[in-house]
């Protein structure tokens, strides 16, 4: 377990209106309360006792149920569940129950008994059921608690501005329906019955109903009408605008804080709440351009993605199916997140735009799907040996490998799902690295105990108690036993305990095929895969990628989903472990269609980290929330928290862990870890006093250098992570000194290749788990020859570093060890401190502009570009700094200026980002976009970033954005877009990487 240097120090997690939730991440460390818990649950929720069956497949099998004495999923009271299916209804799909969705509250009443459900964060609304009908909230504005340099929160919480109801009805409502990203709940009572359909992305509410009674809007505070007409009646609550549609024929009728309508005898309606647009003639036009859809209800949602290895592109396609209740029309509206807008083909968002926590969400208005295309930059199960060969390091390291190979690699984990997790991927880093240094001893020693050790997990004998995989046919989810931090309870966290088994059987294959084929232990490595995120659609034991939330983009933890900030999800790293994981084992074992899922969930979530954990362009976050990492995103909000510390070096390192060569996309944005790694030391009064070497190794993304020449200096001294060892953090570090950081401009035609640059030498590596030689083709033209069962490693220069050749090991199993100690951990959580405000920045008076020309010929793009040696600007006037730099920056910018730079040189390899040191003490609610353009100031921009206030016109913060690739020199403008009159923000200097 991870050390914890202050262990009375706890994380804060959102606090929940019941005070008793389980933590839904716990990825670390093990509470003693909670062990006592545990064996409490254990005790009294045992099942028959007779001996649980063994399931065959292929030479592995699980139980058919749990084992006796085993803990099952438990709701309110801590009762065991006995029917999942008692707030379904009976249209409700068979087969497996769906969990760890932002919805699953709905059938899944985990704290409170009488409640229909907890706050269900779709976006751009949060809604929450009751007994009388659906509520709707659209928060705008974030909550915020706790300090810009300790654990801090913002939500943007559910407070209801309508509910949506049908007069004289009240029951029990049920889940009547799901697809990808929408459910219908149902409340039905003798001849009346209300049935509403919701999900991510959509502004409107659908509705149906039966009997007599008329739908109802009930307010909160008396509503203000601003149209009805034709059925259409708009009205605003609590400051943001709706828009209810009745069939034609039909009226609205206000009296108080109701708005009724008897539909014309008709059974539909729909309600939407439309975006601000901050006038009457914009409410108007919103109104009016959503209403030829209001009666085109959803019905189902789907997702389909297919990856092209010749391009490195993977492809998704989000269909919405409709139901004209009224008319022909097709069609409907939707918003986007900004991870899915970042890689938008085939539709083009409108002006419109939602408020989220995720940022900014653009609106489509008519379209029936949007596609996604992502170029995959790949994975390594390791890096390629380009660091060592003789010499001291090399004895070093060595040494550091036969460490870990001469003691049992399980010794001092726990036997839980989790724990043995963490030993199966400390492992297997290290067989890597043997297998790569021509350590084949050490190789053979550790893959011979990673094997057995999986085997034994894979395999379940009637009556076996420990180390298997047990069905609970009621849910539909394969559990791991012992099971630990919920993952049997709640059902939590499945996709990151077995994330770390589904890369250890993906190293077995590649030294020991047979043991991976089908008829061997291959179908149950597939069959706990498809526990977490099933692909088959026809396979209905499982529900289909239970822990992966398709629109939203990322992976949820809790399996109830129940808490009062929605669903939540700690380590978006381990979540992404899984991912790589169904890559490297999709390919070792020849099964694209598990390969190219793992693409998918880790193109599609690689987005989602940098855009709502990372937040790399300061478009998500708060400005008021002062951090730029969170350790926790929840449905309605992040966190700078875990579960179970308050440590700046665990707040943002359970997102770098596990840190392999499956986690490039770390590396993605060089520029960003250096922030990361400022706030961290920020936060805690200096460098990382605990997980060094997890920070060290995300370090090493940007400025491996450093990070290594950090790392000797404490080699003996620091306590390493439990996941971690000093072998594989030696090795990382060394080898990313060699080669510099991550270049994306370079794919390959085998998903296991990276690609990186240092000093203009780009490095080209590509991994082969076959058993032959295979040739890799980058699209640059470089080829490189990687030899069986290992990864190699070219230069742009030529020269070639393959690792050095090593037969095929013999592995055989190893006896198992016996249990080890449970982990102990901090104590649960305690709530927010009260934020500290910030001063009011004192603005400057606007100037007459007079710009000062200066030469910019042949300036290279990724020199430091001072803002204030314009060639030409509009708008703005220069002065004084008191950023780190000294001398003047750029001020007074506000919607329509621009800066001029003749003559940039942006070189041979394509620049693909822009990065920008800013500053602004814009008022609340003002900010803006700043953008790059070419040759023209009204040119398309080639990339772009927003910016609202950093606290003060002279709080200077880096900032960086993504541009098309861009060669060759060109006039570069820097253009500034709010539609606001006010200056919104200040500019020192930028550059292009």
């Amino acid at each position: 377990m991870p050390p914890l240097a202050h262990p009375s120090r706890t994380g804060v997690p959102r606090p929940a209106p019941d005070p008793r939730p389980l933590p839904a991440r716990r990825t670390v460390v093990a509470l003693v309360a909670a062990a006592a818990l545990v064996v409490s649950l254990l005790q009294a929720v045992a099942l028959s006792p007779d001996r649980a069956q063994a399931a065959t497949v292929g030479s592995g099998s699980y139980a058919d149920s749990a084992p006796a004495g085993a803990a099952v999923p438990t709701e309110c009271n801590d009762r065991p569940i006995t029917n999942p299916r008692a707030h379904v209804t009976s249209s409700f799909p068979s087969g497996a129950i769906p969990t760890n969705d932002w919805w699953t509250s709905l059938l899944w009443r985990k704290f409170d008994c009488s409640a229909v459900s907890a706050a269900l964060a779709a976006h751009p609304a949060v809604f929450q059921a009751y007994t009388d009908g659906l509520g709707v909230s659209y928060p705008t504005t974030p909550s915020i608690s706790g300090t810009a340099t300790g654990v801090s929160e913002y939500h943007y919480s559910y407070a209801e501005d309508v509910r949506i109801g049908l007069a004289g009805l009240t029951a029990d409502g049920k889940v009547d329906g799901y697809s990808d990203w929408t459910v219908s709940e149902l409340w039905s009572n003798g001849s009346s019955s209300l049935r509403t359909t919701f999900g991510h992305g959509l502004p409107f509410v659908y509705a149906t109903k039966t009997g007599a009674g008329d739908a109802t809007l009930t307010t909160q505070g008396t509503p203000t009408v601003w149209s009805n007409s034709g059925g259409a009646i708009g009205f605003t609550v609590n400051g943001h605008d709706y828009a209810a549609y009745a069939p034609t024929g039909a009226t609205w009728t206000v009296s108080g804080t109701t708005i009724r309508s008897s539909l014309y005898n008709r059974d539909f309606f729909s309600v939407a709440v439309l975006p601000a647009t901050g006038s009457a003639s914009g409410r108007a036009a919103a109104l009016a351009a959503y209403a030829p859809y209001a009666h085109n209800h959803v019905t189902g949602t789907k997702v389909s993605w297919s990856y092209d290895e010749a391009s490195a592109k993977m492809t998704a396609t989000y269909a919405f199916t409709t139901q004209a209740k009224q008319g022909s029309g097709t069609g409907t509206v939707f918003a986007l997140y900004p991870h899915q807008r970042d890689h938008l083909t085939g539709v083009t968002p409108s002006s419109y735009s939602y408020v989220s926590p995720r940022g900014p969400m653009r609106v489509v208005i008519g379209a029936s799907q949007f596609r996604t295309v992502t170029t995959f930059n790949g994975v390594l199960p390791q890096l390629a040996n380009t660091g060592f060969s003789s010499g001291a390091d090399a004895s070093q390291l060595a040494g550091y490998v036969d460490d870990v190979a001469a003691t049992d690699p399980f010794a001092g984990f726990g036997e839980d799902t989790y724990w043995t997790g963490k030993a199966i991927g400390r492992a297997t880093q290290v067989i890597q690295i043997a297998n790569l240094t021509g350590n084949t001893a050490a190789r053979d020693t550790l893959l011979s105990k990673v094997k057995a050790r999986l085997t034994d997990w894979m395999t379940a004998s009637p009556g076996e108690t420990q180390r298997l995989f047990a069905y609970n046919q009621a849910w539909g989810t394969l559990i791991g036993y012992p099971a630990s931090y919920g993952s049997d309870t709640d059902l939590n966290d499945h996709h990151f305990h077995y994330g770390y088994y589904v890369v250890g059987a993906a190293t077995v294959a590649q030294f020991d095929p047979a043991w991976a084929a089908s008829s061997a232990y291959g179908s149950m490595v597939n069959t706990v895969i498809k526990d977490a995120a099933n692909w088959d659609r026809t396979d209905t034991r499982f529900p289909f990628l239970r822990d992966f939330d398709i629109y939203a983009g990322h992976d949820w933890a809790s399996g109830h989903g129940a808490f009062g900030a929605g669903n939540n999800q700690e380590s978006s790293s381990e979540g992404m472990n899984f991912a790589s994981g169904l890559i490297q084992w999709g390919q070792a074992t020849g099964n694209t269609t598990v390969r190219d899922l793992g693409i998918y969930l880790y193109t599609t979530q690689a987005s989602a980290i940098q855009n709502y954990w990372f937040d790399d362009d300061d478009e998500a976050f708060p400005a008021a929330f002062g951090h730029s990492t969170v350790g926790m995103v929840w449905g309605d909000g992040g966190a700078y928290a875990t579960w179970f510390s308050a440590e700046p070096e665990m707040i943002q390192g359970i997102n770098l862990l596990p840190s392999t060569a499956g986690h490039l996309y770390l590396g993605y944005n060089p520029a960003y870890i250096t922030r990361n790694i400022a706030e961290l030391e920020r936060n805690n009064g200096g460098p990382a006093t605990v997980w060094q070497d997890i920070i060290w190794e995300f370090q090493a993304l940007a400025d491996a250098p450093k990070a290594l020449a950090q790392f000797r200096s404490q080699a003996s001294s620091y306590a390493v992570e439990e996941g971690e060892s000093r072998a594989h953090t030696f090795y990382w570090l060394k080898n990313l000194a060699g080669v510099g950081t991550v270049d994306r401009s370079v794919t390959a035609s085998t998903p296991l290749h990276a690609v990186f640059l240092k000093n203009g030498v780009r490095t080209y590596q590509a991994a082969n788990m076959s058993g032959s030689a295979t040739t890799v083709r980058f699209s640059d033209g470089t080829t490189l020859t990687v030899p069986a069962r290992s990864v190699a490693a070219t230069t742009s220069d030529g020269a070639t570093t393959n690792p050095t050749p090593t037969p095929t090991p013999t592995v055989t199993p190893t006896p198992t060890p016996t249990s080890s100690p449970t982990p102990t951990s901090s104590p649960t959580p305690t709530s927010s401190p009260t934020p500290t405000s910030s001063p009011t920045p004192t603005t400057s008076p606007t100037p007459t502009p007079s710009p000062t020309p200066t030469t910019g010929t042949g300036v290279p793009a990724t020199s430091r570009i001072q803002a204030e040696a314009y060639s030409a600007a509009s708008g703005v006037d220069t002065q004084a700094t008191s950023d780190v730099d000294g001398g003047q920056n750029v001020g007074w910018i506000a919607d329509g200026d621009w800066l001029r730079f003749d003559g940039v040189d942006f070189g041979s390899t394509p620049r693909t980002q822009f990065v920008a040191r800013v500053a602004s003490g814009a008022d609340g609610g003002v900010s803006g976009l700043v953008q790059v353009r070419l040759g023209s100031p009204t040119a398309p921009p080639i990339g772009s970033f927003a910016i609202g206030s950093t606290g003060g016109w002279q709080e200077w913060r880096t900032v960086p954005g993504n541009i098309v690739g861009t060669t060759g020199t060109h006039t570069v403008y820097i253009t500034f877009d709010s539609g606001q009159p006010a200056n919104f923000v200040n500019v020192n200097w930028f550059t292009f990487q």
